[in-house]
């Protein structure tokens, strides 16, 4: 007779049969930092010049985090704001990771700018960004980077300011930092914004500019938006900052900061306080003028021109206008019109010798933007006038959050090549060939 045979069952204390599974046993906790130490520094001319590169498809906010990957940043500093908050978010994904060393969200904008200033003091490289009432709100500490020889990257994600308030984007913001005295560039794209942060963090250091540089975008139109981003791979990095290349001593516990108003005598002396700023600001200014040569190594100029030989028309532009410029260009040559498109890619410095060799010859130049006042308009008339006789008319416009309908800027180039009225433009916003002082005046003023 045979027996039957009973599987053992486990039981608690209680007599209760044990279903639990155990936990498996962890040999090692993964670090989540293992892939930022393997990372290995290759020089700036290795990483944007020579270095294979993978496409991806990915938003403008991504292709700004995936630049940070690469920049060896010691220090960001965030405070959310749209449609900058994404960005921020995804370099606090950075720091969990270890590719970035220190973050944190600040309190308002004000302290996050002047986070950065006191960072970058202390001699390590520095990242943020902001976008709009943000950037106003940080204003005066963001205006004072530049005089104290601060090198630091701060991404703009334009947006509207000025009331009635929207979060949409608009890019009037940019007119507000061009005269700070910090390098300023404007992305068209993902692919820009990914290429502009890191060479800025380089430009920026360099021993003769040591100035921040803003890179700019239309929030967004390239925030949001995904496109393709031929980018290096995630295992190389810049190297670190060298504190000690820069123009102003870093500051510590024995040498503080040069060139700061600290004593009061000479904040109170008015042929002092006179005399130095004076001197300073033509230093920082011509700081911003020797950064030309590390632009044009490391982006390959201040702008590009595409289609300009023997071009009706020329269409200038930066950022997204950039871009609806390009099917404008497209949508013309469908018409027998041949247009000539200069993208800036460098608003400060700014490109005006450039500007004046490719417009010498040009009979019609149209500006459009993003923004109600026209503020490339302005330096683009600024830069050329009196070395070209072209027609400029400073627009379209579109502002508060639209798109630019392409078929606004081939309206402008049809009715400016033919001498029909604008439709999208006041007669105040066009300069004609034949013009006196008072007309120049009047065209300043009202682009």
């Amino acid at each position: 007779m045979s027996e039957s045979l009973e599987t053992e069952v486990k039981t608690n204390p209680q007599g209760d049969p044990i279903t639990s599974v155990a936990a498996p046993k962890i040999v090692g906790k993964k670090d989540p930092h293992a892939e930022a130490k393997k990372q290995t520094v290759v020089t700036p001319e290795y990483l944007f010049l020579e270095a294979p590169r993978k496409r991806e498809f990915i938003t403008g906010s991504e292709a700004a985090k995936e630049a940070v990957r690469r920049s060896n940043v010691d220090f960001a500093v965030a405070y959310p704001i749209t449609p900058q908050s994404e960005t921020m978010q995804l370099i606090g994904v950075l720091y969990g990771e270890g590719y970035v060393k220190e973050y944190y969200r600040g309190e308002e904008e004000y302290g996050v700018m002047s986070a950065i200033a006191g960072a970058s003091r202390s001699g390590v490289r520095c990242y943020t960004a902001t976008a709009g009432p943000g950037t106003l709100r940080g204003i005066e500490p963001i205006a004072s980077w530049p005089g104290h020889r601060l090198p630091a990257v701060c991404m703009f994600t334009c947006r509207v300011v000025n009331a009635p308030l929207a979060i949409q984007p608009d890019n009037i913001e940019i007119s507000y930092l061009l005269n700070c005295g910090m390098i300023v560039f404007h992305a068209e794209n993902q692919q820009d914004m990914y290429d502009f942060t890191m060479k800025a963090f380089i430009i920026s250091e360099k021993n003769d500019v040591t100035l921040p540089v803003g890179v700019c975008c239309d929030g967004f139109f390239v925030t949001h938006a995904r496109g393709y981003v031929h980018m290096q791979d995630r295992s190389m990095k810049l190297p670190p900052r060298e504190a000690w290349r820069g123009a102003v001593p870093v500051l510590d516990a024995e040498n503080p900061p040069a060139r700061l108003s600290r004593d009061a005598p000479v904040q109170k002396s008015n042929f002092m306080a006179y005399n130095i700023h004076a001197v300073w600001q033509q230093e920082v200014w011509a700081a911003v003028e020797r950064s030309r040569k590390y632009i044009n190594k490391y982006m390959g100029g201040l702008l590009s021109a595409e289609n300009m030989d023997n071009a009706d028309a020329v269409i200038v532009a930066s950022g997204s206008a950039a871009a609806q410029s390009r099917e404008a260009v497209r949508l013309c040559a469908a018409k027998g019109i041949k247009v000539g498109l200069i993208k800036v890619r460098s608003l400060r410095p700014f490109p005006t010798d450039e500007l004046r060799k490719l417009c010498k010859d040009a009979k019609l130049i149209v500006i459009p933007e993003f923004n109600y006042v026209g503020w490339l308009a302005k330096e683009v008339a600024t830069a050329i006038y009196g070395h070209s006789k072209a027609k400029i008319i400073a627009g379209p416009h579109v502002y508060g959050g639209q798109s630019m309908p392409v078929e606004l800027i081939v309206d402008e180039v049809e009715s400016g090549l033919t001498g029909k009225k604008s439709t999208n433009v006041p007669l105040s916003a066009i300069m004609g060939t034949d013009v006196d002082p008072a007309a120049v005046t009047h065209f300043m003023q009202n682009i």
